[in-house]
């Protein structure tokens, strides 16, 4: 498991992923992240010390990412983590929350201290498929409520059951309505959801000028950002 790297193509930044406790959600019908979660918040603690001591503030940007959301680091790994921003002069950090820690977001910025950015994996605006396909328990009035609370969304491409339009949808809100964003091809993995080749080809073809803005990531594999990988720990 790859916890540390640079992100170097766009927003350049160093990347973390840690050890979490189990995600509050948990249900979401594609993913198997979650496999990395814990609940010794020692060795939780023991794995963030170790990866945390990689990051050397060189770009004064840091992202965190764990199997859930920020919310769910013990606190000994959010203390670590306040203090390498301080000493390592880390001015922005960019974060993951899932949409129902929404009220409670600028308990994080009192906390850090720092100008912060945060994602949530919405994965589509179609609301019948992001909720009884992908199970992800988000509901909201309007794309414009969703940009009240994050500054960045992910979405999900090339699952089957979506069609080109819905992903067409997506994108036009991501860019109308969000300084940033992650768009994630979607890759086969321990669960029963499946990718449709024919759609992600599809979407390179239409949507590869996304690759030249610099405020939109495009993941091919749950692996371009450098970390992750194989859950061995």
């Amino acid at each position: 498991m790859q916890r540390y790297s640079e992100i170097t193509q766009k927003q350049t930044r160093e990347i973390v992923l840690l050890k979490g406790k189990p995600c509050a959600w948990g249900q979401c019908s594609f993913c198997d992240y979650i496999d990395d979660n814990e609940t010794d918040e020692s060795l939780c603690n023991a794995v963030n010390q170790e990866v945390l001591a990689k990051v050397t503030g060189k770009y004064h940007a840091l992202e965190v990412i764990n199997s859930g959301s920020i919310f769910e680091l013990p606190r000994d790994s959010l203390d670590t983590i306040k203090r390498i921003l301080r000493e390592k002069d880390i001015r922005t950090l960019f974060v993951e929350s899932h949409w129902s820690y929404r009220h409670r977001l600028q308990e994080m910025r009192d906390f850090f201290g720092v100008p912060m950015i945060f994602k949530c994996g919405i994965e589509t605006f179609d609301d019948h498929f992001r909720n009884q396909v992908l199970r992800k328990g988000i509901v909201f009035s309007s794309p414009e409520e969703v940009s009240r609370y994050f500054q960045s969304i992910c979405l999900m491409v090339g699952i089957q059951g979506q069609t080109r339009d819905m992903i067409a949808r997506d994108i036009d809100i991501l860019l109308r309505y969000f300084p940033f964003g992650c768009v994630n091809i979607y890759n086969n993995n321990s669960t029963p959801i499946r990718r449709d080749d024919e759609l992600v080809d599809w979407f390179e073809k239409e949507y590869r000028f996304l690759e030249d803005n610099p405020c939109i990531d495009v993941l091919f594999e749950n692996t371009d950002f450098g970390v992750g990988g194989t859950c061995v720990d």
